[in-house]
């Protein structure tokens, strides 16, 4: 997209404080700004262009936001053959980054538009995991019992206060140790798990291979499961279940997964898609950001579809217990819950 002088000065003017200073030191001092839509964090972006070439401009200003996790885990990826972008320039302390541009073609729209190329585009998708997890994990926290608990928590800090339910707290903690418990001693040594991989976070710059990560800044390590889950049951676009089914009978059998993989796919799903239940209405209640509840009823249905394994029983029980009937049923209108503003 071409930007016009006035565009480019409006733009500029929306850059925080310091950044000219950045930008000078970093040899994009005339480059023309194009302020990028904010995601679900604080963090800020900015697409830079100078004659030909192209950059990205990522302000994560601390207290609130530490360009170090980002920058940790792409030097990492790009070290181990994954494609992170590339780092030209940063100022943690100010919490400036210029990276690598990846360009505007995300797998979501790209399959928007070129739905035939689907299996094609996840089944590449699936093998940058394959490629990651067959690599020892990297230097990151273990992702622990403690922090799915933590992650699963805001299903009843966030939903359920926000739908007037009074639940059972100490049982739904109760339920999730049962069901996370035994998916624990697999997970070890565990694999580098990106968290947030999705069709959103995905570039196809280069080619339909040549698959570009983003959004990787939370990296852990933990169960190999746990970033397909991410993809193939993503909270922003709809994925056939056929393909779901494929897709992770393609990861098993490319793996060498253990007998255990698919329910413990299952229970992440369900841990995760209860986890981003409770952030799309906390997004909602805390940021006002409402557009992400619009999200919720897809969430919810996969919800449904992992608490149906038997690996889930505890959790479902839960639900049976404390989630009224019609916040779940698909021809009520109201799967998920209705909220008001």
């Amino acid at each position: 997209m071409d930007v016009t002088p006035s565009e480019t000065a409006v733009a500029a003017s929306q850059l925080p404080e310091a950044a000219d200073s950045f930008l000078v030191a970093a040899g994009w001092a005339d480059a023309a700004v194009e302020p990028i839509p904010g995601d679900a964090s604080a963090r800020r972006y900015f697409r830079l262009r100078k004659s030909d070439q192209t950059a990205m401009l990522m302000h994560a200003p601390p207290p609130g936001e530490d360009p170090e996790p980002f920058l940790r885990a792409a030097r990492w990826l790009d070290a181990n053959g994954l494609r992170a972008p590339e780092i030209y320039a940063e100022d943690s302390a100010k919490g400036f980054v210029l990276l690598q541009d990846f360009g505007e073609v995300r797998m979501r729209e790209y399959l928007d538009a070129w739905p035939q190329d689907e299996r094609e585009v996840y089944t590449h998708a699936v093998g940058a995991l394959l490629q990651l997890h067959r690599l020892p994990a990297g230097p990151f926290t273990l992702y622990s019992l403690a922090e799915y608990q933590r992650e699963a928590r805001l299903f009843v800090e966030w939903y359920c206060p926000a739908q007037g339910l009074s639940v059972d707290l100490a049982g739904w903690t109760q339920a999730w140790e049962q069901v996370l418990g035994p998916l624990l001693s697999r997970q070890r040594p565990g694999v580098t798990v990106l968290r947030d991989y999705h069709a959103e976070n995905i570039m196809l710059e280069g080619g339909l291979d040549r698959q570009g990560l983003l959004d990787f800044q939370d990296a852990l390590v933990g169960h190999a499961a746990y970033d397909l889950v991410s993809l193939l049951q993503d909270a922003r676009r709809d994925v056939d279940p056929a393909l779901e089914e494929e897709m992770l009978a393609h990861y098993i059998a490319a793996s060498g997964a253990d007998r255990h993989f698919a329910e413990d796919y299952a229970r992440l799903g369900a841990q995760r898609n209860a986890k981003i239940v409770g952030i799309f209405v906390r997004l909602w209640r805390r940021d006002g950001k409402p557009r992400y509840l619009d999200y919720i009823p897809r969430v919810w249905s996969l919800l449904e579809r992992d608490l149906a394994h038997p690996a889930l029983a505890p959790v479902a029980g839960w639900f049976d217990a404390n989630i009224p009937a019609e916040l779940r049923d698909p021809a009520s209108g109201r799967l998920g819950g209705v909220f008001a503003a």
